[in-house]
């Protein structure tokens, strides 16, 4: 059973960094691809950030870099100038072609 687990969220104020790390239980390379999705209070779900198998990255929001360090099997999201409505629960998700696989999220709080 895969497992992910996030780390690195908290209580940041409005302009300032986050990084929050994904790790996972294997290697990251079984992966088709990682992803951070946020899902802010009443709110739907959305992808913030992904990275292929190949290691391309497609990111939502040009304050985001979506990373990851294979020997560690972790992805990172560092977050830069960040604001108020970045507050919510960031997910790691890892998914394959019959699989899909969530982290339990860790809470990003900007204060303005």
């Amino acid at each position: 059973q895969v497992q992910l687990v996030e780390s690195g969220g908290g209580l940041v104020q409005q302009g300032g960094s986050l990084r929050l790390s994904c790790a996972a239980s294997g290697s990251i390379l079984e992966f088709s691809a990682m992803a951070w999705y946020r899902q802010a209070r009443g709110k739907e779900r959305e992808l913030a950030a992904l990275i292929t198998h190949q290691g391309s990255a497609n990111i939502v929001d040009s304050r985001f870099t979506i990373s990851r360090d294979i020997a560690k099997n972790t992805v990172y999201l560092q977050m830069s100038s960040l604001r108020p409505e970045d507050t919510a629960v960031y997910f790691c998700n890892a998914r394959t072609l019959i699989d899909d696989y969530w982290g339990q999220g860790t809470q990003v709080t900007v204060s303005s």
